[in-house]
């Protein structure tokens, strides 16, 4: 998306980083001509990243996961380190 002079102008006035700028975009909620991403939904983001965090900590403990699965159905798992 082309940003306009004006926007460029607001951007750095209000220190907000085309880095911000473009994770609204991708991840926030379009209301008319506005996309918006408030207090709320960071907080639930950063919650699903927390819970996401702990997850990879528990497969990293184990030195990885291994699923077999064919098709639709899952036949086994086993932790990584124990394989030969």
């Amino acid at each position: 998306m082309h940003a306009t002079h004006h926007c460029k102008a607001r951007q750095a006035q209000r220190g907000i980083p085309l880095k911000m700028v473009d994770y609204v975009l991708t991840h926030g909620s379009q209301s008319r001509d506005k996309i918006i991403f408030g207090d709320r939904e960071a907080k639930q983001r950063l919650a699903e990243l927390d819970e996401e965090r702990r997850l990879l900590m528990k497969i990293k403990d184990k030195g990885g996961v291994v699923v077999v699965a064919s098709g639709e159905a899952v036949i086994t798992t086993y932790n990584l380190t124990s394989r030969n």
